[in-house]
């Protein structure tokens, strides 16, 4: 029988978020090799492994399952490693109980206490590659995907927008997509959406619809204060869409130091620079362009799921050598 490994998420489908998604995809590529089963928590059910997501919010699993002597990958995420692992006892422990630690980019190991980082590997996610769509014609479309939440920090793109008033600017169209995860929050993007015809709130919609309106849409907006590494950045790039981006570790991790459409957190003079660059200066946009087409040949679901089952693997060693089949003269074991 095949080694069983759970993977528990704080997240499941019905709320739609990054964790689930990323869950979602490393259940598809374990099942290859193992029994996999997606929870939101370990409820004694014998398996050889768990991959839990999120340090703090997975932190009673992760001591649970420890305590029985199997082994724990965790993965981080972007409130684990810019805020939770400084300050939350719970997540500060389970650093320490988990076997490897995993992070989304490069720029997350140098959050890790370093005594911890030699038990790090990164795993960057990945996205189907899709050709981009027709951009519709009337408008420049600017994509802001993501639950409204302060950490996505959406503010930033209105205030932007409004910094646009000229007459080339009416044809800037800001769509956000996303559920509501702070009233507050949602309350002042509807009053901004009442002032300024330019702003459509979609609200929560299916994974692919998201991702046809990003492939249509000139630039992808992420001006987070907070990303372990987004989802959303990745489907974004690998559609051939750019990306304006605040200057974090997540980002920077994803797109590289020297990618010209990072701007300061919060900055939103910035930001409507970079927009109006975008908007009035094709070879600029076209040069952003290039860059995520090279950066998206790091996100591919091939080296994606590789370095997945390289992590079951490297959990379960001895598991997975007793399952591994003999070796037979027309595979012979090299």
């Amino acid at each position: 029988m095949k080694p069983a490994i759970l993977i528990v998420s704080p997240t499941l489908a019905d709320a739609n978020t990054g964790n689930w998604r990323t869950a979602q995809r490393w259940a598809r590529f374990l099942a290859r090799e193992f029994r996999v089963r997606i929870a939101s928590a370990w409820d004694g059910t014998p398996c050889d492994a768990l991959i839990a997501l999120h340090a703090r919010r997975s932190a009673a699993a992760i001591a649970a399952f420890a305590a029985t002597g199997r082994p724990v990958a965790l993965v981080l995420t972007g409130t684990d490693l810019y805020r939770d692992i400084r300050v939350d006892a719970d997540a500060q422990r389970s650093l320490v109980l988990a076997q490897c630690l995993v992070v989304l980019q490069s720029q997350g190991l140098d959050e890790l206490p370093p005594e911890l980082r030699a038990h790090a590997r990164v795993i960057e996610q990945s996205a189907r590659p899709l050709p981009p769509l027709a951009p519709r014609r009337r408008s420049f479309d600017l994509l802001l995907v993501g639950h409204l939440r302060p950490e996505k920090d959406p503010l930033t793109a209105v205030r932007a927008l409004a910094r646009l008033d000229d007459a080339a600017a009416q044809c800037l169209r800001l769509i956000q997509v996303g559920d509501t995860l702070d009233a507050g929050l949602a309350e002042r993007m509807r009053d901004a959406a009442r002032a300024d015809a330019r702003i459509e709130l979609r609200g929560a919609l299916p994974h692919a619809r998201t991702r046809a309106l990003i492939r249509h849409g000139r630039v992808l907006l992420l001006p987070s204060r907070i990303e372990g590494g987004a989802n959303v950045l990745i489907e974004a790039v690998t559609a051939g869409v750019p990306v304006l981006a605040s200057r974090i570790g997540g980002s920077i991790g994803l797109l590289g130091d020297d990618y010209a459409g990072l701007f300061p957190v919060g900055d939103d003079a910035a930001l409507a620079a970079l927009i109006r660059r975008c908007r009035d200066e094709p070879v600029f946009l076209e040069r952003l362009r290039a860059h995520c087409r090279r950066r998206a040949q790091r996100f591919t679901p091939e080296r994606e799921g590789a370095a997945v089952l390289g992590l079951a693997h490297n959990l379960l060693p001895a598991e997975h050598a007793r399952e591994a089949p003999a070796p037979t003269s027309r595979n012979p074991r090299r």
